[in-house]
C-alpha cells in the first residue's frame, strides 16, 4: 500500500462519529482510564507523530495528544473507501520508550 492516512478525511469521519472501536482498544482504554472522548480529542486536536503506511489491512498512524497534563498516544487506521476510522489502541507513553517530548522514540 505504502500510503499515509489523509488526516482531513479521517477527522471529518470522526466528527461524524464514523468510528469503529476495536475490542483490544476498548479493553486497554478501560484498564488505562482513557475515555472515548479523550481518544476523539487526540485524533482531532493532537498531532500525527508516526505513520505506518504498510500496516495491514489498512495504513495507520500514531497520534499524540494531551488529557490535561497527561500525554496520550492513539493508534488509528482509516479505511478511505468505507470512510471508517478504526481505533487500534490508546495508551499513556512512558519515558523508557519515548523522549520527554513523547514524540521521539528512544533508540535501543
Amino acid at each position: 500500500m505504502n500510503e499515509s492516512i489523509n488526516i482531513a478525511q479521517m477527522q471529518n469521519r470522526i466528527r461524524q462519529r464514523e468510528i469503529q472501536w476495536r475490542l483490544h482498544a476498548l479493553e486497554q482504554m478501560m484498564k488505562r482510564d482513557i475515555s472515548r472522548k479523550t481518544v476523539r480529542s487526540v485524533l482531532l486536536h493532537g498531532e500525527r507523530i508516526e505513520d505506518y503506511p504498510d500496516d495491514w489491512p489498512l495504513p495507520s498512524a500514531l497520534f499524540l495528544g494531551w488529557a490535561k497534563d497527561r500525554p496520550i498516544h492513539v493508534v488509528a487506521a482509516f479505511d478511505k473507501i468505507a470512510k471508517i476510522v478504526y481505533i487500534v489502541t490508546a495508551y499513556e507513553p512512558t519515558l523508557d520508550q519515548f523522549e520527554s517530548d513523547f514524540r521521539t522514540r528512544i533508540k535501543s
